[in-house]
Order: structure tokens, then C-alpha cells, then sequence
């Protein structure tokens, strides 16, 4: 007599490899991190292996490093990128401590975080307006008799450096302030009656317990200031002080119509921010290392 086998449906056999349906509900998001992410950096990456002369695979690289019109960029854009981040960084945290003890915490944070909504290019104009030559600021102060002449405040280092950080401080802050307000304020409730003071609160209470969110703050921000475009053109010198990486690779793509280039510019730009931000990764553990058993769940 033949013994029938029945077939395990195919559901009952994913939810026993773990795949189940609420997992399924990830498919979406992972087919469109893979048509928008992955693929092209490997596109990228395949393309800037491929010199447009047909040299060896690592010409564009050899030629990237060798040229120093082209490797000075890096330095250029950690110059800009990096204070920028840390500048951001170290006044979010004042400002959210100050912000969350604030009746009006709403309407502050959304004044704060009302950059956002603008964009880089309508900030630039603005900055414009203000600071440059003919700005509201010059004119005025020509016109009480503080100075002679206008003051160079835009189209050089520091018209970019101010671009980027209005620009990029509220994402800062929203992140910083998510951090803080998670913090439970009893635990500095009970430091303050033991004596401790506001510092040393801070130092031994508070820091250790933001380090972790704070590390990856700064990741977050410094990739949006490394990769900074529109505000190095606008407000900077895309010739010489602020003629950042990403310039370059524009340069490359679409003046000298060298795509190959340009991707192996785009590849140098990804591995310098994945070396940064897993440094950084690495080095939060050396602020506190247990768990965030003081937050508020």
C-alpha cells in the first residue's frame, strides 16, 4: 500500500525558515533600497574601472591621486565639512537642554528647524541678500560709518561655512533634542540633591548617556556636509577655497564629459565617509559602554 505524502504549503515552509508575513512587509523597502542604493553604487563602482582611454582598470584612480587639482579636494572638504559638523553638533546640545525645559518647546523648535523647509539654494539667496557687497548688512553699516567699504563675507570660505551650518543645524538639533528629551530627568533630579553641580551633571550623567545618539549625529550630519554642492557654488569659491569633491566630480561628468572619472571621484567620496563614520562608530564606545538604562522608555 503507497503512503501519500501531503505538501507542506509554501507559507507554513517560510514561517519555518523565519520568514513570515510580517517579514514579507520588509520586501518593499529592501527592492527599493537595492533599485536605488546598491545598484548604483555598483553601477559606479564597475564604471570607474573602466578609464575612458581603455588604460589599466586603475588609471582614473592613479590619475585622481597623482593630480593635485584633484586630490586637494579632499582636504578642501574636510576643511569645510568636519567644523561645520562639529560646530553643529556642540551647539545642539545647549540649545536642546535649553529647549526641553521650555513652555513653548513647539514653537521654538519649529522656528529652529524652519531651515529645512527652505532648501540650500533659497538659504543662499538669502545669505546673499544679507551679506553680500550690496547686502542689507554692508549698506548699513556704510551707512552709520562702522566701514569704508563692504566687507568680503560671501563667495569665500566663510559665506560657505555659514550656508552650511544654517542649513544643516536643524536636522542637528531635531536628532540632538529626540536624544535629550529621551534622557530621564530624574537621574539628574538625584545628582543635584546629592550635590553634584550642573557641570559635573552634565559630564558624568548626561554625556555618556547622549554619546552613543551623538556619534551617530555627527555621522549623519558630516555625510550631508561632505557632499555639500549648491552652498560651496553660491556662496564660496567653486575655484579655489571652496572647490569641494563634489565639484570635481561634476566637472568630470558633465565639462569634461568623463563619466568614468566622475564615478571614480563619486567611489573616493563614499570611502572617505565610510572611513569617518566607522572611525567615529568605533571611538563612541570610549565614552560609555553600558546600557542606555537611563532613558525614558
Amino acid at each position: 500500500m503507497l503512503m501519500t505524502v501531503e505538501r507542506v504549503p509554501l507559507r507554513v515552509r517560510l514561517a519555518a525558515a523565519g520568514v513570515d508575513s510580517v517579514t514579507m512587509l520588509a520586501l518593499p523597502a529592501v527592492l527599493f533600497v537595492l533599485a536605488l542604493f546598491v545598484y548604483p553604487f555598483f553601477y559606479g563602482l564597475a564604471l570607474s574601472l573602466e578609464p575612458k582611454d581603455n588604460a589599466v582598470w586603475y588609471a582614473n584612480y592613479r590619475a585622481f591621486f597623482s593630480d593635485p587639482f584633484l586630490f586637494d579636494t579632499i582636504g578642501k572638504t574636510l576643511r569645510l565639512a568636519v567644523p561645520v559638523t562639529l560646530l553643529c553638533v556642540l551647539l545642539s546640545v545647549p540649545i536642546a537642554l535649553r529647549v526641553r525645559h521650555m513652555r513653548h518647546q513647539r514653537l521654538l523648535t519649529t522656528i529652529l528647524v524652519l531651515p529645512i523647509t527652505l532648501g540650500t539654494v533659497l538659504i543662499a539667496e538669502g545669505l546673499l541678500n544679507y551679506l553680500g557687497p550690496q547686502g542689507w548688512l554692508n549698506r548699513t553699516l556704510i551707512t552709520i560709518g562702522l566701514i569704508h567699504g563692504p566687507l568680503q563675507l560671501v563667495h569665500n570660505y566663510w559665506g560657505a561655512f555659514l550656508g552650511l551650518l544654517i542649513s544643516i543645524f536643524p536636522f542637528t538639533f531635531l536628532l540632538t533634542l529626540s536624544y535629550v528629551t529621551g534622557v530621564d530627568p530624574a537621574l539628574e533630579q538625584a545628582a543635584s540633591t546629592l550635590g553634584a553641580r550642573p557641570w559635573a551633571r552634565f559630564r558624568h550623567i548626561l554625556l555618556p548617556l547622549l554619546a552613543q545618539g551623538l556619534a551617530i549625529n555627527f555621522c549623519l550630519s558630516f555625510v550631508q556636509a561632505f557632499s555639500v554642492f549648491p552652498t560651496a557654488v553660491l556662496l564660496g569659491s567653486p575655484a579655489g577655497s571652496t572647490r569641494v569633491i563634489s565639484i570635481a566630480a561634476y566637472t568630470a561628468a558633465y565639462e569634461a564629459y568623463d563619466y568614468s572619472l566622475a564615478s571614480t571621484i563619486a567611489m573616493v567620496m563614499a570611502g572617505i565617509q565610510l572611513l569617518i563614520v566607522a572611525g567615529i562608530l568605533s571611538a563612541r564606545r570610549l565614552l560609555y559602554r553600558g546600557p542606555m538604562g537611563g532613558a525614558k522608555g
